[in-house]
């Protein structure tokens, strides 16, 4: 089991004893190109939302281009590298969290979506944004509610975006998404004979049970290791 305190989340894998030998495949020559798409969209989508939540990204921005629009994937991704070293300035020069995602227009080209985990003031984003146009908002929970419940419906959110980059015929260049180097969480790895043993010395160390699970023999085209994910 790999443990992610900070992102309050749990995935149980069971190993076993005696394991398939596999031949490797290179990229782009899977059997079936569809699944190994929808496998790696899954997979991105997972690091993603316990990126976010982790690190609570819950205000959310999208930043456009003025006319014509941008599209190029690679002056995107250099305008976007300027824009957060020129925001990390802004903010006094210390580095934050972050995780940006492209996503193409019909008429506009791209635009990106990124989120961050504290307030910035509008003037200091369009300063380091001078092609166009900003949008934000912050995910909130009602009165009295687990304010970690915004962290998550905000890394759901962003982690649809990335997932949506697979399932897109458009060409995104090197990386489908972005994140901020350094602030990935870090998980505890515990090892036990069965799943409710991982669990129980996983609820100690969280303080109590999990909320939720969510298993993958619930999924009928499930065809990786057996998991498990608990969330707390």
């Amino acid at each position: 089991m790999s443990l992610y305190e900070s992102a309050r989340e749990a995935v149980c894998q069971f190993q076993p004893s005696l394991r398939r030998a596999r031949s490797w495949v290179p990229a782009g020559c899977a059997a079936d190109p569809d699944r190994a798409r929808a496998e790696a969209a899954r997979r991105a989508a997972t690091k993603s939302r316990r990126y976010c939540a982790a690190n609570g990204l819950d205000r959310l921005w999208t930043l456009t281009y003025r006319g014509a629009g941008c599209h190029d994937t690679e002056q995107l991704r250099e305008d976007v590298g300027r824009f957060f070293r020129a925001l990390r300035a802004e903010l006094g020069g210390k580095p934050f969290p972050y995780l940006w995602v492209p996503e193409w227009h019909k008429d506009h080209g791209l635009h990106v979506h990124f989120g961050m985990g504290a307030f910035v003031h509008r003037s200091k984003v369009r300063s380091a944004w001078p092609h166009g146009f900003e949008h934000s908002k912050r995910l909130t929970v009602p009165h009295g509610g687990d304010e970690f419940a915004a962290r998550r419906q905000a890394a759901r959110y962003l982690s649809k975006y990335v997932a949506k980059t697979f399932a897109s015929d458009h060409d995104f260049g090197r990386h489908r998404y972005e994140v901020a180097q350094g602030f990935q969480p870090v998980p505890t790895l515990l090892s036990g004979s069965n799943e409710w043993e991982l669990l129980e010395a996983a609820s100690d160390l969280m303080g109590r049970a999990p909320l939720s699970s969510w298993s993958s023999d619930d999924e009928p085209d499930w065809q990786a290791t057996p998991t498990r994910t608990f969330l707390w």
